[in-house]
């Protein structure tokens, strides 16, 4: 049987109107990406635009998606933060809000040291809710190393890590060495399949809130064994996989949901609209698809 947190694990966009978190259109994502098969739903992560939210924003939308979802799929809130108090303080009202688990991003800004970066996620692990950790350097400048990830997987409740490094030797290194329990999930939506082949037991995804069933498609492909219908699905998605990354995430997965029909086609400053030229390869890209 599938753990928990395995699979296709959608990392929710926040929408907006009138540059407010949109209810309604969240509600209805969220039944459209179960409808579609996906195994969990992430608001307010990277993706989920997290660094604009008030914490007052971040608690409305994880307690919506919590509702919508009613226990159909686990529901991972992104809690963590560079203040380590403020990180237990939005994980311990997250367990009491009905969520599953919590994705903590490494403390970013403030570079804490290996020994800072254990002691941060020891205190918030306290709290009892499963942790997933966030290892996505190239945002944070803050790195976990092999040694960190292994002490930190001896904590019972430190279930898995999202690595967003596209890094399979560091993928490899945590497999070989975590605890067997401890669980590896893509961040990287580019080197998806090849983190099944080393071991890897899903993703935490931006394309699947694009094109859910495709994707979910790839995944039990290999888990069926049919190794060349996963390459052919990958194939198939790549042109989209770089649209969606043509400029900085979330911008083009929301122009694309609004082009869609998803979302009204808002972001908050500092993140602003496309450039034509990127637009354009974005059409292209969903077209090809049918998705427009």
């Amino acid at each position: 049987m599938m753990k928990p947190f395995e699979g296709i694990l959608t990392a929710l966009v926040t929408p907006f109107k009138n540059q407010k978190p949109d209810d309604s259109a969240l509600r209805h994502l969220v039944d459209w990406q179960i409808e579609n098969g996906i195994h969990g739903l992430v608001p307010c992560g990277t993706t989920g635009e997290s660094p604009t939210l008030s914490l007052d924003e971040k608690k409305q939308v994880i307690e919506i998606v919590i509702e919508q979802t009613r226990k159909r799929v686990p529901v991972i809130a992104g809690t963590g933060s560079n203040h380590t108090q403020d990180s237990i303080a939005l994980t311990s009202w997250a367990k009491d809000a009905g969520a599953d688990a919590a994705l903590v991003v490494t403390p970013y800004y403030n570079k804490p040291s290996q020994q800072g970066l254990i002691a941060h996620y020891q205190a918030i692990a306290e709290v009892g809710l499963p942790l997933i950790l966030y290892h996505v350097p190239g945002r944070t400048a803050a790195t976990l190393t092999i040694e960190t990830v292994v002490e930190l997987s001896k904590i019972p409740n430190i279930i898995a890590i999202k690595d967003a490094t596209a890094n399979l030797d560091f993928a490899s290194e945590t497999i070989l060495h975590a605890k067997p329990s401890f669980t590896v999930l893509s961040g990287d939506d580019f080197t998806f399949l090849p983190l099944l082949a080393i071991g890897g037991k899903g993703i935490i995804s931006v394309v699947s809130n694009v094109v859910p069933r495709l994707f979910l498609n790839l995944y039990l492909a290999f888990k069926q064994g049919d190794l060349q219908k996963a390459r052919n699905i990958h194939f198939q998605l790549y042109p989209l996989l770089k649209s969606l990354f043509i400029e900085t995430n979330p911008v083009p997965v929301k122009t694309a949901l609004a082009w869609m029909k998803k979302i009204e086609l808002e972001f908050r400053l500092p993140l602003c609209p496309m450039t034509p030229a990127h637009e354009k390869s974005l059409r292209e890209s969903l077209s090809a698809l049918e998705l427009i």
